[in-house]
């Protein structure tokens, strides 16, 4: 695509709106040029940090008028490359724009930039009692920006729901510098398309968000966390559905392969607070919450009870914050973990919960074919499974080339299972070339209307999700 490069007179023009320290151009750009996408680096010609809506409206308005792609951006913790400007042009981070701008307590509902960080606004939230369930594994650094980008979800998706079940309104920047609110500070709206849920999951490729309106909950003031090492992958995978089907809905039901948990302490990311045993191939992370401690040790009894039914190790129980939040942490760590190992292609694979275990099944099978070793984990609860696949041994040629055929694959069993190629994660840049497998051409197509009623002149985020 061609487009105007940065020169002098469009860094005049953004000196004018915005202070000199909220403008990077030259080397400082590129600490903007990549994000947690393998190894994966464009530079971008310039970062702007606008501080207000004004500034972003100005700023779209002018790149719209002069041609200049604008690609936003915030803590560059994605997995999918959404964030990346891989047409140079200009980097649009929100990070200062990251404040907590009003929380409705008698409403449960908070207003708040998108440059906030998700722990450091549920931390705020803890202590008025409120929780807001969306929690990534990246929840230490991660924006709320980027998690509405992606519709993020984390452990606790499979009670509370993922990022979409939180948002009620949006304020949004059009392309063209206009700007407007996406919907009602109400828990029902029947008025018009839901364009607040468009925004959600749509990648900064619509619009630029500029403030939200999210529901809260009341925070749970009891905790159980349970570890269970099992002995047989498929095991941990059954046992899953087993769990859900007895009428058990723990908070998180997280599942970690063995390896994975391995490189978490060899790479020294955690410390681990119990013994990984010979015989163990992976493992349950089950969190129960409530308001009752009685009642939720008796939900582990029920756990408890199940397990007799399989081939497991010594199952841990933490009911203290310290305990939880170590173990926590080798959940957590995972992603940087391997990545500390070895380059990785991260596959956000999602299906229906049941099929986990023939997702599990498959990807194995996949890897044995086309000789690479893969690190599975994820939210086993919602049947989301990230497949991480590791550089270490293969080639250029095998891991540029080939590999693209085993991701195929992999894309297709999920899709066959009744899944799609991303539960999380998104699309973004390194993921659009499977979008052939989850959307006939006509849906495709739709598609790509939506995004030229939104962005015409395609100066927004362009070259993700699907060229056009």
């Amino acid at each position: 695509m061609n487009y105007t490069r940065i020169n002098k007179s469009h860094i005049k023009y953004f000196n004018q709106i915005l202070d000199d320290n909220n403008i990077l151009f030259g080397k400082e750009c590129s600490q903007y040029a990549s994000d947690h996408t393998e190894n994966l680096t464009f530079v971008p010609e310039l970062v702007l940090f606008p501080n207000s809506t004004q500034d972003v409206a100005n700023i779209l308005r002018y790149c719209n008028k002069h041609n200049i792609s604008i690609t936003p951006s915030a803590a560059l913790t994605g997995l999918s490359g959404g964030a990346l400007p891989i047409y140079g042009g200009i980097s649009l981070s929100m990070k200062k724009m990251n404040k907590v701008l009003s929380i409705d307590e008698e409403n449960f509902q908070a207003t708040i930039q998108p440059g906030l960080i998700n722990e450091e606004f549920q931390n705020i939230l803890e202590k008025k009692n409120l929780f807001y369930p969306p929690d990534p594994a990246s929840k230490g650094s991660c924006t709320l920006g980027g998690n509405f980008a992606l519709n993020a979800g984390g452990p606790k998706a499979v009670k509370y729901g993922v990022t979409s079940n939180y948002v009620l309104n949006l304020e949004i920047v059009l392309p063209n510098g206009d700007v407007f609110w996406t919907g009602a500070n109400t828990l029902k709206n029947s008025t018009g398309y839901n364009l607040t849920q468009l925004m959600i999951g749509s990648e900064g490729t619509l619009g630029v968000i500029t403030k939200a309106v999210v529901k809260l909950l009341s925070l749970p003031s009891q905790k159980l966390l349970i570890l269970i090492p099992f002995n047989i992958n498929l095991e941990a995978c059954r046992a899953v559905s087993d769990i859900m089907y007895n009428n058990i809905l723990p908070s998180s039901l997280e599942f970690m392969e063995k390896d994975a948990v391995v490189f978490v302490r060899d790479q020294n990311y955690a410390d681990l607070p119990f013994t990984i045993e010979e015989k163990t191939e992976s493992y349950l992370l089950i969190e129960i919450d409530g308001s009752n401690k009685e009642q939720l040790f008796n939900e582990a009894e029920k756990i408890y009870d199940l397990l007799q039914n399989y081939d497991c190790g010594e199952v841990i129980v933490a009911d203290n914050k310290i305990e939880q939040e170590r173990i926590w942490k080798v959940r957590r760590s995972i992603g940087l973990a391997v990545k500390a190992f070895s380059i990785y292609k991260e596959e956000d694979t999602v299906v229906p919960r049941a099929n986990l275990v023939k997702l599990l099944e498959g990807v194995k099978i996949i890897g044995t074919k086309y000789n690479f070793k893969s690190i599975c984990y994820g939210h086993a609860g919602d049947g989301n499974l990230h497949v991480n696949i590791l550089k270490d041994g293969l080639t250029n040629y095998q891991w540029d080339v080939i590999l693209n055929k085993a991701i195929r694959e992999i894309f297709e069993l999920c899709v066959k299972l009744g899944g799609t190629i991303s539960g999380e994660h998104g699309i973004g840049f390194v993921q659009k070339q499977y979008m052939d497998i989850p959307f006939t051409d006509s849906n495709l197509e739709l598609q790509k209307q939506i995004k030229q009623i939104f962005d015409p002149n395609n100066i927004l985020n362009p070259g993700k999700i699907f060229d056009i």
